[in-house]
């Protein structure tokens, strides 16, 4: 008998863990993780799920030792991981946007830009994009590697830090303030580029990467159901800005008809009311899992 053939698949441990997996839930791939366990089992037999830091996947996935994985392009540029980049998936830790590694300083410091920096001592985990955002910039200062709690090391340790951020509360509330903008990153679903020139690890990476972005698009939206008499259908219509043309379904009551769209969720709380005035009923709103364009 033919030995099953598997996807080796790095899931990033730490900070992405539960939005990765809550992720991948909604795209119909569901793992379970043990409380000290390294290794993810899913339902889907094929696929081999292993759990690791995100800043060291882009590594293994170039090595082989996974055949994809899902990092932030940020550990992708400061470990120059030659991967291929099947696709990105704009999602962190706590919400559904990109975050950015800063340069920061205390609020009472009298540096202004990176120029300020010349001769002073930087520690960032990024030790790599911190030293070619310097070369960039013109400005020779010492980088130390980080092990934890940037934060707090300026200014007793330190003159500056570079650190993620993806809401900014962690720097003020240790009172720092930022002055630039290192670098933009998103999550990257990304495949070793051995893998990727294998046709069925190939199908089923980019089988999952359909899902998961048809997960990220669903996120933001609903679908609406309502009945309206047909009277009434050309209002309705000019109310709804759907994706596509809404699908008008009849009913056995000629005089009404069912209309069906997909619509941003932020909108509804407008919509809503302008159906019910322009003669809507029985309005359903419901949430969706995928959306596949």
């Amino acid at each position: 008998m033919a030995q099953q053939k598997t996807l080796k698949l790095g899931l990033p441990k730490g900070s992405l863990q539960d939005s990765t997996l809550a992720l991948l839930a909604r795209a119909g791939y569901r793992f379970s993780v043990g409380p000290r366990s390294y290794h993810a089992d899913c339902d889907d037999e094929t696929i081999k799920g292993t759990l690791i830091r995100a800043q060291e996947m882009a590594r293994y996935v170039e090595k082989g030792t996974f055949d994809c994985g899902l990092t932030g392009l940020d550990w992708v540029v400061e470990n120059n991981a030659k991967v291929h980049e099947v696709c990105e998936l704009i999602y962190s830790k706590a919400s559904m946007r990109p975050v950015r590694w800063v340069l920061a300083v205390p609020d009472d410091s009298k540096m202004k830009t990176v120029k300020d920096l010349e001769g002073k001592r930087i520690s960032t985990e990024a030790v790599n994009m911190a030293k070619r955002y310097l070369k960039k910039n013109g400005v020779n200062a010492e980088v130390e590697f980080s092990w934890g709690a940037t934060e707090v090391k300026v200014p007793e340790l330190v003159d500056a830090i570079i650190e993620l951020t993806e809401t900014g509360s962690s720097l003020r509330a240790n009172k720092l303030k930022i002055i630039d903008t290192v670098m933009t990153s998103t999550t990257r679903f990304i495949a070793s580029r051995e893998a990727w020139k294998d046709s069925w690890k190939r199908q089923k990476i980019e089988n999952i990467a359909l899902l998961l972005q048809g997960a990220i698009d669903a996120d933001s939206r609903v679908g609406l159901k309502m009945n309206i008499e047909t009277k009434n259908l050309d209002k309705a219509l000019k109310v709804l800005p759907a994706m596509q043309s809404p699908t008008v379904s009849h009913l056995t009551d000629e005089k009404w008809v069912a209309l069906e769209t997909i619509i941003e969720e932020k909108t509804v709380r407008e919509i809503i009311p302008e159906l019910r005035r322009v003669g809507a009923r029985g309005i359903i709103e419901y949430p969706l899992n995928k959306v596949i364009d």
